[in-house]
């Protein structure tokens, strides 16, 4: 087997790259980087995140072995989420990701603005 190389279309580190690009998949690791969180209490802090769309998130990290879903029998269920040691090794990248957006969205502004000036928008 060839080394992987994301460039290829036929290379299986894609699906992950676009799995880990998504902004509620980062979100989840993030807001997991300090610790264990019921499925409300993510849910809450991840404002603006359906209850279908954590539910398919954290399914989908899960299944790729990022995220561990510990079911506690309890009255009533409580559900827990934490990361694993492989989603903990993700953890640096997200995080940093997450900072940049938060520090550079208003140059991203201003550059999306500039261009439509000039080029118009669809």
């Amino acid at each position: 087997m060839p080394d992987p190389d994301a460039f290829l279309s036929a290379c299986p580190s894609r699906p992950l790259m676009a799995r880990i690009g998504d902004k509620w998949a980062t979100l989840v690791l993030v807001a997991l980087a300090d610790g264990p969180y019921r499925f409300g209490e993510l849910r809450r802090r991840l404002d603006g995140i359906s209850q279908k769309m954590l539910t398919q998130t954290t399914r989908n990290l899960e299944r790729d072995g990022l995220v561990t879903r510990t079911l506690y029998d309890e009255r009533p269920l409580r559900v827990e989420y934490e990361l694993t040691s492989l989603g903990q090794t993700l953890v640096p990248q997200v995080k940093s990701l997450k900072s940049w957006a938060e520090r550079s969205w208003h140059a991203v502004e201003q550059a999306q603005a500039t261009f439509d000036a000039v080029h118009g928008t669809d």
